[in-house]
């Protein structure tokens, strides 16, 4: 799973995420944190940005459930789409499943464009693969360096 935030204290409050995940779930690793330039949306300040390799015994559902109501707690807000956020987590892959429910997209439907995904994941799992696109480091070779 990814996590990025770019308002007020942005690395505090993925630090803070990251202790209520593990509050909730077993987090088997955690990446550095990425400072990245935002991607789409309005103008906005720089994000940090990380990843956590996460083992967890409910649904991708519940999971992604867990992920919304941790973000609510920390005073996220949807607004607008790409806009800035206090905290922003998305369910990345869930094992190997694959769903196009409008509810949950499996693998995250953009992951394999975005080097602030992928770095993050790269480095804390070397052989990590995504679900339909292949090995992490081979999508990672295949960006633009801007991306």
């Amino acid at each position: 799973m990814a996590l990025g935030a770019n308002l007020d204290d942005p690395q505090g409050a993925i630090e803070l995420a990251v202790a209520l995940l593990r509050e909730a779930t077993e987090v088997l690793a955690v990446s550095s944190l990425y400072k990245t330039k935002p991607v789409g949306g309005p103008e906005q300040p720089d994000y940090f940005n990380a990843v956590c390799i996460i083992q967890s015994e409910v649904s991708a559902t519940d999971f992604l459930h867990m992920l919304q109501g941790i973000e609510k707690s920390m005073g996220r807000i949807r607004v607008e789409r790409w806009g800035p956020r206090i905290i922003d987590l998305d369910l990345i892959t869930f094992g190997d499943i694959q769903s196009s429910d409008p509810h949950l997209t499996l693998p995250h439907p953009r992951a394999h464009e975005r080097r602030f995904v992928l770095e993050p994941w790269l480095e804390i799992e070397p052989t990590a693969h995504l679900v339909g696109r292949g090995l992490i480091e081979q999508i990672l070779e295949e960006l633009p360096p801007s991306q």
